[in-house]
């Protein structure tokens, strides 16, 4: 009986919540509102290196950055991943601390110490408590300045290199991105791709050496400082340990031209199960006065759980789980993807979605409510980019390398609210035509080749 009561409370709380939420509907969300960038100290170091700090957050530790112009775009053909090497052999040593002495001096500072080997940049950050700010400042500047490349250690750091080779080229994601990318920058350090097994076993101490010679310097760096400091402290701590460092070699802008055009590539996997698809061309960098709208465009597109292409291909159609698609800025060139892995029965049917949905937003804009939706959804993630001390870091970094304005940062939600439905279909017939497009597929080449007809031309 208690039981039976219970339920027809249960029920009647049920409809009574349910019609006042149908006669006072949830209010409009408010004016967006730009982000605010907290004040810079912004100084430069007799030899070159401009350095910005910033005051944020509450949490008494600060993180401090050095970011380096150099990456993988810095080897030579017969240097691919060199660059990452040096980078992990930095930690392994220096002048005044071995590799044992540099974490315990870390760990004793309550932090951390990572080294980052990009395409374009090598970044050495610290995470510190703030009153061991300026010994992470020494710390760093000994790691950079002064390693010494222990030969004993590169052995070890090769074979991780080998396995993470063997891995690579037995990931049908990898494929992809590789074939992509030689494909979109041919004859650049961007279209590199794997290096042979023989590569990686033939680099020596000396070539370490002489990449770090030629490519570290003061000229190539920025340092960051974000958290609680003394900035009285901390901005003597960084002049005297780095306005010394060498001035040389300065920043070399090696600037590809990306190409693409509507063909296939086909990476034969004989008895995969899945498709691995990945489609794409060059779009305009940052600094654009349509790269914020084409960001919004990709978005709804793609670049979201809630986008069309998404929707389309997992939750109606049921081909892939975790599509994606993405803009990928480099220094002066971008290029924009679509990636999806489908069964391997329906890779022709998963193209002919995508194409679909490109094709629709070409021709018609969306509604301003589902336009709306993912504004929403794009301040809210900026707003979370904005949320740590790393996360400042690389915000300014970004403008910094793109040679952008603070306003870019300061106006980034208004312009992406300002951006309006015709906008997005400008923008997606201007800079996202399938008939421009180079496809890669890795798969079962002849279950996924009788799919493909009419996608393009098949090269090999």
């Amino acid at each position: 009986m208690i039981r039976k009561i219970l339920m027809v409370i249960v029920t009647l709380l049920f409809l009574f919540t349910n019609l006042i939420a149908q006669k006072e509907p949830p209010p409009e969300g408010g004016q967006p509102k730009d982000f605010k960038l907290p004040k810079k100290t912004v100084f430069q170091l007799e030899n070159g290196i401009p350095v910005t700090m910033v005051q944020y957050g509450k949490v008494p530790k600060v993180t401090i950055s050095v970011v380096i112009r150099t990456g993988a775009i810095s080897e030579e053909s017969d240097e691919i991943w060199l660059s990452s090497i040096v980078g992990l052999m930095m930690k392994e040593g220096t002048k005044k601390r071995t590799a044992t002495r540099l974490r315990e001096d870390i760990a004793l500072m309550g932090g951390s110490l990572d080294v980052s080997v990009g395409d374009d940049r090598t970044t050495f950050s610290c995470d510190v408590l703030s009153d061991k700010g300026p010994a992470g400042v020494e710390l760093l500047a000994d790691v950079i300045q002064n390693p010494i490349f222990p030969e004993n250690e590169l052995p070890r750091l090769k074979n991780d290199k080998l396995r993470e080779l063997s891995i690579a080229k037995a990931d049908p994601g990898s494929l992809t991105d590789e074939k992509f990318m030689k494909v979109l920058y041919k004859g650049h350090p961007y279209g590199a791709g794997f290096p042979t097994e023989s590569m990686i076993n033939n680099f020596t101490v000396d070539h370490v050496k002489k990449f770090y010679k030629n490519n570290f310097g003061a000229l190539r760096s920025r340092i960051y400082i974000v958290g609680k400091f003394d900035e009285k402290d901390m901005e003597e701590a960084v002049r005297n340990e780095f306005s010394k460092w060498k001035s040389e070699p300065a920043i070399v802008e090696n600037i590809p031209s990306p190409t693409s055009k509507k063909e296939i590539y086909i990476i034969d996997r004989p008895g995969s199960a899945q498709s691995t698809i990945m489609l794409g061309l060059p779009v305009i960098y940052p600094g654009n006065e349509d790269y914020i709208p084409l960001q919004v465009a990709n978005t709804l597109l793609g670049g979201s759980f809630a986008s069309r292409i998404t929707t389309n291909i997992r939750e109606e159609k049921g081909y892939t789980y975790s599509p994606y698609s993405y803009i990928s800025p480099r220094y002066k060139t971008a290029f924009w993807a679509e990636v999806a892995n489908v069964g391997i029965k329906v890779t022709g049917p998963a193209l002919k979605e995508i194409f679909y949905e490109i094709n629709r937003l070409r021709s018609e804009p969306p509604s301003p409510e589902e336009l709306k939706g993912i504004a929403n959804y794009i301040s809210g993630t900026f707003v979370l980019q904005n949320s740590t001390r790393s996360g400042i870091i690389n915000q300014l970094a970004f403008l910094d390398f793109h040679g952008l304005p603070d306003s870019y940062l300061t106006n980034y939600v208004n312009q992406v609210h300002a951006v309006t439905p015709e906008n997005i279909k400008e923008i997606v017939q201007k800079y996202i035509n399938p008939d421009e497009m180079t496809i890669v597929i890795t798969g079962d080449k002849k279950v996924i080749e009788p799919q493909l007809k009419g996608f393009g031309p098949i090269r090999k």
